[in-house]
């Protein structure tokens, strides 16, 4: 039986709604089945939804697996590369009513896998009770995570009386009063050190309590939260680094929109999770701004997430510029490249 879960995630400012199928555990769907034969065959195991088994299929630009069932219904796509992966799951819908009308409504679930994917994954030991676990699973995923800072969203806190979700600002006004400044990491919203794997260490700002700046909202939701591995600084490594540019330009993944230092318009590359990048600033040359793509809105433009600073904080909203990457907007104009991580 269907049933309609009503999750407000942002105590009424942002609304994630849930249609899901009842199987009385608590998890929404069902998880697809078992997944234990070669690439390209038919799998065994219990019906996918689409009835019959489920096929993996090879496609190219970027090179990527995709997990379909007998119908053709597209459950899972994974790229050579990239430990973001999307699979498809209840419909849900993204608001942020405050700052904007248009809602995504998506079955695009991103999740983390916990290693780049590569051709044949499938038939690896850690692959299937991965696919088991988050198949249909409604646990937060990349797009809920970065709603949980939008606007007058509701704060937690850990076992630790650390608050690591909640309403999230920009950063500090400058001295002068023109603005807000930048350089507000992660850790800085959290208001705690963090050791990284190099062992240096971050230590928070406390005029920069509860504030991240664009490329800190990507580390605050893919890595404090997700738990993708975090660079100190901007030199290349194997995680993600500090600043917009260098993410851009050295970050992990696939780069799915080169930057061709003009307009970027390759909307059919996106997928629900990529990292788009953008150059608002004075210096051409230099990426600046970073955020993560939705997916299509209800007007059908392609909207995306990012903190920034007149909308002062994480926003999906339209204050201080649309949200979108094909409008003719101000960062539409501006948007130059796109990352799988």
């Amino acid at each position: 039986m269907l049933m309609t879960v009503l999750a407000v995630l942002l105590a009424g400012v942002g609304v994630v709604l849930f249609v899901a199928q009842d199987r009385g555990d608590g998890r929404g769907v069902a998880a697809f089945p078992p997944i234990t034969a070669q690439p390209g065959a038919a799998q065994p195991g219990a019906a996918p939804p689409g009835g019959g088994a489920p096929r993996f299929e090879r496609l190219a630009e970027p090179a990527r697996t995709v997990v379909r069932d007998a119908a053709g219904t597209t459950l899972a796509t994974f790229t050579d590369g990239a430990r973001t992966a999307v699979l498809t799951g209840p419909s849900r819908t993204l608001a942020e009513p405050r700052f904007t009308t248009a809602t995504v409504t998506t079955t695009a679930w991103v999740r983390l896998l916990p290693r780049p994917w590569s051709p044949n994954a499938e038939t690896e030991p850690w692959f299937t009770p991965w696919f088991d676990q988050h198949g249909g699973s409604t646990e937060p995923d990349v797009l809920a995570v970065a709603t949980q800072y939008l606007d007058g969203a509701p704060n937690e806190t850990d076992a630790d009386g650390v608050r690591y979700r909640g309403d999230a600002s920009f950063g500090p006004v400058a001295a002068s009063g023109a603005g807000r400044l930048e350089r507000s990491d992660f850790y800085d919203y959290l208001g705690v050190r963090h050791t990284f794997a190099d062992r240096t260490t971050g230590t928070p700002d406390p005029k920069r309590l509860r504030a991240v700046d664009c490329s800190g909202f990507v580390r605050l939701v893919y890595g404090y939260r997700l738990g993708y591995p975090l660079l100190p600084g901007n030199k290349p490594g194997p995680g993600l680094p500090r600043r917009a540019y260098a993410i851009a330009d050295s970050g992990p993944g696939v780069l799915v929109v080169p930057n061709e230092h003009r307009r970027a318009a390759a909307y059919t590359a996106l997928q629900p999770g990529d990292l788009v990048f953008f150059e608002v600033e004075d210096d051409e040359a230099t990426l600046d701004h970073a955020a993560v793509y939705l997916g299509v809105d209800n007007t059908g433009h392609h909207r995306f997430i990012s903190s920034r600073e007149r909308a002062n904080g994480p926003t999906m909203g339209d204050l201080g510029g649309t949200s979108l990457l094909d409008d003719g907007g101000h960062y539409s104009l501006a948007w130059r490249a796109a990352r799988r991580i």
